[in-house]
């Protein structure tokens, strides 16, 4: 299905990727799904540098992004993404642990799509992962491709 968008995670916690990518997977999406495991690498995916400039690399559906992350943060990256024509209309899900107000108002100023605290047993944890990506990835209408990036799909 080459039509279909990648499922962007930005997470360094290999648990968290590792239950994330079995709750994607148990959704039964035929989405790729990219990991970048720093927010240095999730911008140089985005902005389609280094490695990632590749014609083969595409704006994902949604950008699943935890907020404490090594070398840029989740909200630096946020604020990249949001504050670039060719990114901004990209959904971006702050996936995190932190429960402090700061971080939920800042995310939603910089233009966060959603804010998810990661619920702490498993089975919410599993939950939460398919609803995300079941809606972002299947139900969610994005708008159509202008300008920015030339469209891969």
């Amino acid at each position: 299905m080459a039509d279909l968008k990648p499922i962007l995670l930005v997470e360094d916690n290999p648990n968290d990727i590792e239950l994330t990518l079995a709750a994607l997977e148990q959704s039964q999406l035929a989405n790729e799904i990219v990991i970048c495991r720093d927010g240095a690498e999730a911008l140089d995916y985005l902005q389609r540098r280094g490695i990632y400039d590749r014609p083969d690399v595409s704006d994902p559906a949604v950008v699943l992004l935890d907020l404490k992350l090594p070398k840029v943060d989740g909200l630096e990256v946020l604020a990249a993404v949001k504050g670039d024509p060719r990114t901004r209309a990209i959904p971006v899900v702050m996936l995190t642990s932190s429960r402090e107000e700061s971080d939920l108002v800042r995310s939603y100023e910089l233009g966060v799509n959603a804010f998810v605290v990661k619920p702490v047993g498993f089975k919410e944890f599993f939950d939460a992962i398919q609803d995300l990506g079941v809606f972002w990835a299947v139900l969610n209408e994005p708008p159509p491709h202008r300008g920015g990036w030339p469209s891969n799909t």
